[in-house]
């Protein structure tokens, strides 16, 4: 769990925690303590979400066919209003209805001190930045496996096992 709060609210989306922060009138800490008690529940709706029959498939077609990667590297974009539609569609999708999403700022609230009226308004920005993060970590592996796989297939007719066999047949002789 704690690895995906890290990775949301790590200092590569710094400017999205701040982009937050100036939009709701908090200082930094205030924002980090709100998703740090947001994102939990987030991810207990993706966890049930991708167990459920399709999930696992909707949720990677999401994360390689979505723009919400902008979100953590222009976090300006948080700002504007398509940023809430879009994260209360993923919030449809994770938590399933208002009444849970209330609730979950409700609970957040009673954690943070932060009004639940505020921290409403934050979870669809915190959607976003959670499927921004995991489309950008997606995307990082997909490069690095696409760098790995270009270096390995040495013949390159679009497969690594052959090259990988005739290397390792290499040290074996």
């Amino acid at each position: 769990m704690q690895d995906l709060v890290n990775m949301v609210l790590g200092s590569q989306n710094s400017g999205a925690v701040e982009q937050i922060a100036k939009q709701f009138n908090l200082d930094t800490q205030q924002t980090s303590n709100a998703l740090e008690q947001l994102l939990p529940s987030l991810k207990q709706g993706m966890k049930h979400n991708t167990q459920q029959q399709g999930g696992l498939e909707s949720l990677l077609g999401a994360l390689l066919n979505s723009g919400n990667q902008a979100y953590v590297e222009q976090p300006e974009k948080l700002a504007e209003p398509q940023a809430v539609d879009n994260g209360n569609a993923i919030l449809g999708h994770l938590l399933g209805s208002k009444e849970t999403s209330r609730q979950v700022a409700e609970q957040a609230a009673t954690k943070t001190g932060i009004d639940s009226g505020i921290l409403k308004q934050i979870l669809p920005l915190a959607a976003n930045m959670l499927m921004g993060s995991l489309t950008k970590q997606t995307n990082v592996e997909k490069e690095q496996q696409g760098f790995l796989q270009g270096f390995l297939d040495s013949d390159n007719d679009g497969s690594v096992l052959d090259d990988v066999a005739g290397m390792a047949s290499k040290l074996f002789r």
